[in-house]
């Protein structure tokens, strides 16, 4: 017995309608499960490839603020320090793990520079203290990560990432603060400095600034 090929007709469209009704909901639902990310958005720059140069001259200028804002003279903080290390440190600086991050302001003469470290004597500082200023071309340390105290390493990948961040901050600290100074001729000359230090010892201060200026 044969069948009509006129019923066929039919039972093909119906087959071909559901059939294309089935992948346009599949479609919809791809596209309503779908996040477009613009190019240059906030969801775009975390889909990349952490940049600590970035990172750095994007979170500076804050760091920069905050640090001046926050930087205690230091003929007022030295003995303070010297007095209770501790009390100090919560009073006047940012909690860290090794050590908390001070933030001080000072005028004094640079001295001996030593692989762009200078000696400074600030008159009226407590003697015991020893006070130098790191000026490049390496900077080293986190403390100006660290300062503020709200850059956690959660927010970050991986230990390499979070020191990677600290690197990036130094960078962009020497290229607005330091590049512009000539670093290598400070001896003999008069400083007006802000910065941070990390309180390890009361008497050793190696402070990395923020704001630069020779008088």
């Amino acid at each position: 017995m044969s069948h009509s090929p006129d019923n066929a007709a039919p039972r093909t469209s119906r087959s071909v309608w559901i059939a294309g009704g089935v992948i346009a909901l599949v479609l919809a639902a791809i596209a309503f499960d779908t996040k477009v990310i613009h190019v240059g958005s906030d969801q775009d720059l975390r889909q990349q490839a952490f940049s600590p140069v970035s990172w750095g001259q994007q979170e500076f200028p804050r760091i920069q603020e905050y640090v001046l804002s926050k930087a205690v003279d230091a003929l007022a903080l030295g003995p303070a320090v010297l007095a209770d290390k501790d009390a100090a440190a919560k009073e006047f600086g940012t909690a860290s793990t090794t050590g908390a991050i001070m933030m001080v302001k000072f005028t004094g003469l640079a001295g001996e520079v030593k692989s762009g470290v200078y000696e400074v004597k600030v008159e009226g500082l407590p003697e015991d203290i020893r006070l130098r200023l790191q000026t490049g071309p390496a900077i080293n340390g986190t403390d100006l990560r660290d300062a503020p105290g709200d850059i956690a390493f959660g927010a970050f990948k991986n230990q390499i990432e979070y020191q990677d961040a600290g690197s990036g901050l130094n960078r962009a600290m020497k290229a607005v603060v330091l590049d512009p100074v000539d670093t290598a001729a400070l001896s003999g000359k008069t400083v007006e400095v802000t910065g941070t230090f990390r309180l390890i010892n009361p008497k050793m201060w190696l402070v990395t600034p923020v704001a630069l200026t020779v008088k």
